[in-house]
């Protein structure tokens, strides 16, 4: 709780940035487990040398001080100086992983090796190295649990070149958001019967087969364009668009239509009956309480009532 608490306190004392260049102020330095170790050993023999007078032994332990000493500035200059920009999400569904692009800008004469980047908190790394002058592109990842506008997480890159015996790293707060859906319900029932259009005729009745489709059997001069090629791999049969029962009704996709027990089974629902009506290459409409999204098709209109139902 207590490291909890001190990660929540230094994450908010962060800049939000979409790109942020690493420099003396954002960079620390810490030994690793086996550079504490190093340590120690150099002082035994150090102390060893003194006692024996061990000429040799001074040469030795001065000589793997100066390594560790050199280790420790390449360590810390392999992160200072560079850049690093964010790639912004596409918009995810709850449970599935948010793919995180991360480009790495270096303006320097060297190669810069083993650098690795994460989201703050786990263990999941991704390493690359950046080339002299050069950028290059990594991808992290973490997942939604909740529908709405996310912040992204916190990001953490480091690296422990050249010896391993010094830690660099640095942290970051993205200034980005993600939108996240909610997750299609898994065996959603059939769509709703359509709803006769205003003003259309009264005498029309209305499908009550559980699924509004919009199709009747091929007839012999219908153009190929009207036939529904999706139904026909599932059906086994030549299928067309019936114009006429277009016109007449519309798809409309309402969350009292849903009758579920808590509103987020409601939003899974409806969300998967978008995605099966855009499958089926229909016209649709949304409702949501007092907000209404206008029948229509396509992947713009998709995305409008996915983005309602994840802020709803």
């Amino acid at each position: 709780m207590l490291r909890r608490r001190f990660r929540a306190w230094f994450e908010s004392r962060l800049p939000l940035k979409d790109s942020t260049t690493l420099t003396q102020r954002n960079v620390y330095i810490l030994p690793t487990r086996p550079g504490l170790m190093l340590g120690l050993t150099l002082l035994v023999l150090l102390v060893a040398s003194i006692n024996y007078q061990l000429n040799l032994g001074y040469v030795l332990t001065f000589l793997l001080t100066g390594s560790a000493v050199i280790g420790m500035h390449v360590c810390h200059g392999t992160l200072r100086g560079l850049t690093l920009h964010l790639i912004a999400p596409d918009a995810q569904f709850v449970g599935a992983s948010v793919p995180i692009g991360i480009q790495l800008q270096s303006n320097s004469r060297r190669v810069r090796y083993g650098i690795g980047l994460a989201v703050l908190g786990t263990e999941h790394w991704s390493w690359t190295d950046v080339p002299a002058q050069g950028s290059a592109k990594v991808q992290v990842a973490f997942t939604p649990t909740q529908r709405g506008l996310h912040p992204l997480p916190a990001l953490t890159a480091e690296t422990r070149f050249p010896l391993g015996t010094f830690r660099v790293w640095t942290v970051w707060r993205p200034a980005a958001q993600v939108l996240v859906y909610p997750a299609p319900e898994a065996h959603p029932p059939p769509l709703p019967p359509g709803e006769p259009r205003a003003g259309g005729a009264a005498n029309s009745h209305k499908q009550n087969t559980g699924e509004f489709d919009g199709v009747r059997a091929y007839r012999r001069g219908d153009p190929l364009k009207l036939v529904v090629w999706k139904k026909v791999a599932k059906a086994d049969e030549l299928v067309s668009r019936d114009a006429q029962q277009s016109q007449r009704f519309e798809l409309w996709l309402d969350l009292a239509h849903t009758a579920s027990a808590s509103r987020e089974h409601a939003l899974s629902r409806l969300c998967a009956w978008v995605l099966l009506a855009e499958k089926q290459g229909m016209r649709y409409g949304l409702r949501l309480g007092g907000q209404d999204i206008a029948p229509d098709s396509g992947p713009a209109h998709q995305k409008n009532c996915l983005q309602a139902l994840a802020l709803a």
